[in-house]
């Protein structure tokens, strides 16, 4: 069939045709929305999921309904080499000077500005030829405290935004890599927000260790945040996923094709779209068939070692290499780490600072005490399949 009109989107981030079994995600974050810019209390929002569930395609969402209701919104992804506070610089100097072109919010946007010039100063952060144009606002946002100046600054901003009848939502994905001092000042700053009563929310995206990190870093998180579980789909979701956008296009699917597509994907939207389109690419005619499916799941293998698991997979030492190799080889996880270190020979302790790496690094999480897993759906079977050495560093 024509790739021209192929109707999936298998891209980092992309939204699909078709966004089936996040209905009630959605619906929860704009009550939240609507709720925040009338000033009565509502929760922000940490989405938790491997990768490959959609969290990001779940962000993008949030923030166009954030807009639509009237926020600001501001978008960012918690970068592993990058600090915090000169990440969000420049979309706070920018949230600012929208607000300050409102007459009733300009007094609080200047002030607002101040706020942030002290920050920048306390923080040392270049911004280059860009100048504020006003003096810093001595005590405010200044300490070097990141929990004590980020809340003095979303503060300066929800007033603003109050003056201008408007709100502001701060988005994070790849939350996990924050800083633990990073993440408890996010947390610490939501909290002024919630106690001041200001239109302010942030919704972030992160693995699912996320949960637990919060609560480490301030014991109340849980009851500021709440924590959707962002999964694979239901079977029935999963089908939709690929139904609908065939459908829209006049194509069908046989049963027994699509029961293939979504045994090798798991329900996980990500290698749904994957499968989509490299079914639609390689059948010549509706419906499509098992021998289609089959012919397409050789493509999407293929892409997906070359590129979604290989560039995760080239980021770790040889010795975490064995590490996840000595995973997969026990099977399907969660795994106990006691049973990794059997299968490696070591003493388990020995292997804590490796496990630690590989945790930071976004591979593997640990659902629960004593065990870990992949935080990539179906990186077992790739390792598995390839069984692969080359490319890691020594």
């Amino acid at each position: 069939m024509d790739p021209f009109e192929n109707p999936f989107a298998p891209g980092a981030g992309s939204r699909p045709p078709e966004l089936a079994g996040r209905e009630a995600v959605i619906g929860d974050a704009k009550i939240a929305l609507r709720r925040s810019i009338e000033r009565r209390s509502a929760q922000s929002q940490i989405l938790l999921g491997l990768r490959g569930t959609g969290k990001t395609v779940l962000l993008n969402e949030i923030r166009e309904s954030a807009q639509q209701a009237g926020h600001l919104t501001s978008f960012v992804e918690a970068p592993e080499n990058k600090a915090l506070a000169e990440q969000l610089y420049p979309h706070i100097r920018q949230t600012l000077r929208k607000l300050s072109t409102t007459e009733a919010a300009k007094h609080q946007a200047l002030s607002a500005m101040r706020a942030l010039r002290g920050f920048a100063s306390a923080f040392k952060i270049s911004w280059g030829d860009v100048e504020l144009g006003v003096d810093p606002d001595p005590g405010t946002a200044d300490s070097g405290d990141l929990e004590l100046d980020l809340s003095d600054l979303f503060e300066a901003i929800g007033q603003a935004a109050l003056k201008a009848e408007r709100g502001w939502v701060l988005l994070i994905d790849e939350v996990q890599y924050l800083e633990d001092f990073e993440l408890a000042a996010v947390i610490v700053a939501v909290h002024r927000m919630a106690q001041r009563n200001l239109p302010v929310m942030v919704f972030a995206g992160g693995l699912p260790q996320i949960a637990k990190l919060s609560g480490d870093a301030k014991s109340y998180a849980e009851r500021l945040f709440i924590f959707p579980k962002i999964d694979a789909l239901e079977r029935n979701d999963a089908s939709n996923a690929l139904i609908k956008p065939l459908s829209s296009k006049g194509v069908d699917i046989t049963p027994e094709a699509l029961d293939i597509i979504l045994d090798r994907t798991s329900g996980y939207p990500f290698f749904l779209q994957e499968w989509g389109h490299h079914a639609w690419n390689v059948s010549e005619l509706s419906p499509i068939g098992v021998d289609d499916v089959n012919r397409a799941t050789e493509h999407a293998l293929r892409r997906l070692d070359n590129g979604f698991f290989k560039v995760r997979f080239e980021r770790l030492t040889k010795a975490e290499v064995d590490y996840v190799h000595a995973m997969a080889n026990l099977g399907r996880g969660p795994y106990g780490v006691s049973d990794v270190a059997i299968k490696l020979g070591k003493d388990q302790r020995a292997l804590g600072p490796r496990r630690a790496s590989i945790i930071k690094k976004g591979m593997i999480y640990s659902p629960s005490f004593g065990d870990v897993d992949f935080t990539v759906p179906l990186f077992d079977d790739f390792l598995r399949r390839t069984n692969r050495s080359a490319g890691a560093r020594p």
